[in-house]
């Protein structure tokens, strides 16, 4: 069999071809990007797409799986809180087809504005859950995980991390698997979720939990490697590889599906070892469960509970007992270097005018949100994607008119289409008078220049509409829209001073494309 060296993005791109995946859909989001960029680069049989946002990716992945092809949803951990809507729905329903979502936690917040650990959602959805620990396991997992899916009746999920996606590792190669269309009938009580049909389905995803813990023991995802019993520890992810680096001689088990975890399994390897541990990152997730069962186990008492493990901080905490920092120091003696916006970038030239009045400003996520950062300081909140407009209109709602005449929104191209677009609604319906500014770059920028529906072309690079921001803030009721390229400085200033004194609604859309792809 031939092997590459793959990312473990690529590996998950890899895996859901050879699966017979037939349509892919996400919103770009470090570290999942390089999913979808690979998936239309190299495996065009693959329909790929870029969405408008995750809860849409999702959906389409899911009408696909219900139309009975296999399909892929992908985004980063926080994408699966805009996607959760569907996602719990999605648990009720099952499939047809397989249905595969990959969600990217990210410990460390390396590219993210938290920490959050999604195998919780994995449990609150009541949604199996498989945890890859290398790139070639990225790879088989995910083949796995569109066979789990159709077998249990149940949306999978692909938990992987930043330094899983973005790690290389060698990888089998395999060929594409024939899967044919399932045969798609009307079934409105498995696929309609009126109250009468989601009582039923609940029964039937209880039922189905039962079968799936049955698997989680007996599928080969989770192993014991056994060796030294004086000391046993239950590990997961990346967090395996640190082990078997510092911990050579203990026993192992190794948890590859977090959600259900296996019982039996964890009961087997506890009651034949001295001393228990779990080693994990994030949430004692594995740990609580452990204690659960009626064991005692050392987990967040010696591991730190926030940031990204490496090898010298579990061999610090496990070999030497030694209580780790809170948040783990990465950087040693180095100098620091802050991100910052490039030279030439459109932004810069709204944060200096934006410094120059000082304004209060309601960021949004994207490049931009280094306006937060020096030389300009300028960004005093930001939420998540989308919330900057809302924010905005809640500073007004409170501190009244003097607010609005000294407070801007700041959300991008991209992220205004992303969840923009409802709070520019909300705050015209709600009799709001504040201006946004619209920072059109022309491309998403932050995670690796990805087009979007402003772009005019496809993820797989097809020419389609290119949708009209102009128009679509008008659609939405404001009748103040001034279009600019904000390297005209002067005339930007005089704009926002004229609009955030207008009382009414504006929007500003400042648009100059982005100096990487000029």
């Amino acid at each position: 069999m031939t092997k590459k060296v793959m990312l473990g993005n690529e590996a998950i791109a890899r895996g859901a071809w050879e699966a017979g995946c037939n349509v892919a859909a996400g919103y770009p989001g470090t570290p999942s990007t390089e999913i979808l960029e690979t998936m239309a680069r190299d495996y065009r049989e693959v329909k790929s797409q870029w969405s408008p946002n995750e809860k849409v990716a999702l959906e389409v992945a899911a009408g696909a799986a219900v139309a009975g092809a296999r399909s892929l949803a992908t985004m980063k951990h926080v994408g699966l809180n805009v996607a959760a809507d569907p996602l719990f729905t999605f648990s009720y329903t099952g499939v047809n087809g397989g249905l595969v979502i990959i969600n990217a936690d990210d410990p460390g917040a390396w590219s993210s504005q938290n920490e959050q650990d999604n195998r919780h959602i994995a449990r609150a959805a009541k949604l199996p859950m498989v945890d890859p620990a290398s790139p070639a396991e990225a790879k088989e997992f995910t083949k796995l995980a569109f066979e789990i899916s159709e077998q249990f009746d149940r949306p999978v999920l692909v938990r992987i991390t930043t330094r899983i996606a973005h790690s290389q590792g060698p990888v089998d190669l395999g060929k594409r698997e024939d899967v044919p269309l399932k045969p798609c009938t009307r079934n409105p009580r498995k696929f309609v979720m009126l109250p009468a049909h989601a009582r039923l389905r609940h029964v039937f995803i209880e039922e189905q939990m039962i079968r799936l813990r049955e698997y989680s023991c007996t599928s080969g995802l989770n192993r014991i490697e056994w060796k030294n019993k004086k000391r046993g520890i239950i590990t997961n992810g990346v967090a395996y590889q640190y082990v078997k680096e510092v911990c050579p001689d203990d026993s192992i088990l190794k948890i590859g599906m977090v959600w259900p975890l296996p019982d039996d399994m964890i009961r087997e390897f506890a009651s034949q070892v001295e001393d228990l541990y779990v080693v994990e990152e994030l949430d004692p997730f594995i740990e609580e469960h452990v204690k659960a069962l009626g064991y005692k186990v050392t987990g967040k008492d010696l591991v730190p509970l926030c940031g990204e493990l490496t090898p010298e901080i579990v061999d610090l905490a496990i070999n030497k007992k030694q209580v780790q920092k809170a948040v783990p120091d990465y950087t040693g003696d180095l100098p620091g270097r802050p991100p910052g916006l490039c030279k030439g970038c459109p932004h810069a030239f709204v944060f200096n005018v934006l410094k120059k009045l000082d304004y209060t400003v309601n960021g949004d996520i994207g490049c931009y949100t280094l306006g937060a950062l020096p030389p300009y300081g300028t960004m005093h909140s930001q939420g998540c994607m989308g919330a900057s407009i809302g924010m905005h209109l809640g500073f007004e709602k409170a501190r009244g008119d003097e607010a609005a005449r000294s407070t801007v929104a700041v959300i991008g191209d991209s992220t205004f289409i992303h969840s923009g677009i409802t709070g520019l609604i909300d705050m015209v319906y709600n009799k709001g008078t504040g201006t946004v500014m619209i920072m059109d770059n022309r491309v998403t920028a932050m995670t690796g220049h990805q087009e979007n529906p402003a772009t005019g072309y496809t993820l797989m690079g097809e020419p389609t509409h290119e949708l009209d921001l102009e128009m679509m803030v008008r659609a939405c009721g404001v009748k103040r829209v001034v279009v600019i390229d904000p390297k005209n400085v002067d005339d930007l200033e005089r704009v926002i001073k004229e609009e955030v004194a207008a009382r009414e609604p504006s929007v500003i859309i400042t648009r100059r494309k982005c100096i990487l792809k000029k």
